[in-house]
């Protein structure tokens, strides 16, 4: 009966009108897509970032790139989403186009606000919430398949994140004891920046074949839910174009916000520490892509550096960071569920509805962006050179000296208490292999004056 009543509305709709929603619910999605690009960004870059390995444009255009790749390497996520979330049926599944449409204006208004603040909250999990939210006001709790959701989705958030931690403070303690030198020579550790370049690459290739595929999920979903495609079926080829385009766009913009938080504001980020952590992130992440589960990429990430951080002897991690994105984290399924539950209740309305919905959400999207231009945070300024100098200098590879690195005023930043002080460590211990080695020329010359002056009395001696 709950079927044949659901059904009724649709049947009313001229297919026009179908259509036109439809279209603006892929329009939608793409935007999502975006934002998922841009929020995710610091997951692969920000340590690379903030060790130096990588430039900060260099690293979010292969980034871009590799997400590009990623999206067309599997499509079980999508399946999870599309034919497993949401509750399918004979008659078609049990969710709209319009609760869908309100399920995305939840994500991608969570997806501004945490970026705005700097959270490294889930995009993922904005998205479940959203349309969680919208299934619950649009078709009632029958709607959601809760052994998908229990199972492929809130089970993996708990467990990726600690599985990637316990991951990454074995990897760090690893990479520390095997560079451990006791001979005063270079330990090397700061080759792991070549290492980071590949790790990071790998992460970005995973990023892309997990998170790209959710929203390839959320417009199949929306083509079934239309009678445009057949339930169960996975998502057309310029679906998964259409997605990885949007979601490369979105990773070269660059979450500059986000990579600040995760390359400097939850722990010092050192060469074989960011390696560590961004080993164990991809590999959390292509295990999880390959048994269909849609976990967040940013907890996992989030989990990586904050066990390298514990991993690595001397450094500390800043708690009060973490408290706050673990509140964000709590707050990302109902409050993205609660946004698209309004969402869901305007667009009850019909056409003037998703009208007023969409105004509403290009309204919130505008207020944000221009909020966030009073303090902007771009590649110029994510991470401070200061932060980068330390990272790399604590090494100590290559050149003893920190490379000075002009601003844009033309200015040097000058170096913070931790690169002063291995500064001056360094020029004491010149300075004492400087004495060291004048004292041994000093004893040779006057063992070598010694000889002459000894050879010398013992040739008069015998001329006698």
């Amino acid at each position: 009966m709950n079927d044949a009543r659901d059904a009724q509305p649709n049947e009313r709709k001229k297919p026009v009108e179908i259509t036109l929603i439809v279209l603006l619910v892929i329009a939608l999605a793409l935007f999502f897509d975006f934002t998922n690009g841009f929020h995710d960004t610091a997951n692969a870059m920000a340590t690379p970032i903030a060790t130096g390995a990588l430039k900060p444009k260099t690293a979010v255009l292969l980034a871009a790139i590799l997400n590009l790749v990623g999206a067309f390497l599997s499509t079980e996520v999508a399946k999870t989403i599309s034919g497993g979330l949401i509750n399918e049926g004979d008659g078609g599944v049990l969710i709209t186009p319009e609760m869908i449409f309100a399920g995305l204006i939840g994500a991608i208004v969570w997806n501004l606000l945490t970026w705005f603040l700097g959270l490294p909250s889930s995009s993922s999990h904005a998205l479940f919430g959203g349309l969680i939210g919208a299934a619950l006001v649009g078709a009632g709790i029958q709607a959601i398949n809760g052994g998908v959701l229990l199972s492929k989705v809130i089970i993996p958030a708990i467990a990726a994140p600690l599985t990637a931690g316990i991951v990454a403070f074995t990897a760090t303690k690893i990479a520390y004891r095997i560079t451990k030198r006791n001979d005063g020579r270079k330990d090397g550790r700061g080759r792991y920046r070549y290492a980071q370049i590949a790790s990071s690459s790998l992460i970005a290739l995973a990023h892309g074949t997990n998170d790209a595929q959710k929203t390839m999920g959320v417009i199949t979903l929306t083509l079934v839910a239309a009678n445009l495609q057949e339930p169960g079926s996975g998502p057309q080829f310029w679906v998964i174009v259409a997605c990885a385009l949007a979601i490369a766009i979105g990773t070269y913009s660059g979450g500059w916000r986000i990579i600040r938080t995760l390359g400097a504001g939850l722990t010092q980020v050192k060469p074989a520490q960011g390696f560590a952590a961004e080993t164990s992130t991809a590999a959390t992440i292509l295990a999880s892509s390959h048994l269909g589960f849609a976990l967040s990429t940013t907890q996992v990430a989030s989990g990586s550096v904050i066990g390298s951080g514990l991993g690595r002897k001397g450094s500390s991690v800043r708690w009060r960071t973490v408290g706050r994105i673990g509140v964000g984290w709590l707050l990302t399924l109902p409050a993205a569920g609660a946004v698209a539950a309004v969402a869901a209740l305007i667009a009850h309305l019909g056409t003037i509805g998703i009208v007023i919905d969409t105004l509403l959400a290009v309204g919130v999207t505008l207020f944000i962006f221009i909020r966030s231009r009073r303090n902007r945070v771009d590649s110029s300024n994510a991470i401070a050179v200061p932060d980068v100098a330390e990272s790399g200098y604590a090494v100590r590879i290559g050149s003893r000296k920190v490379r000075k690195v002009p601003t844009k005023t033309g200015t040097v930043p000058p170096l913070t208490a931790v690169a002063q002080s291995a500064v001056r460590d360094d020029k004491a211990a010149r300075e004492a292999e400087q004495r060291a080695k004048a004292e041994r020329e000093a004893a040779e010359r006057a063992a070598r004056k010694a000889a002459k002056r000894a050879k010398k009395a013992k040739k008069n001696g015998g001329a006698k």
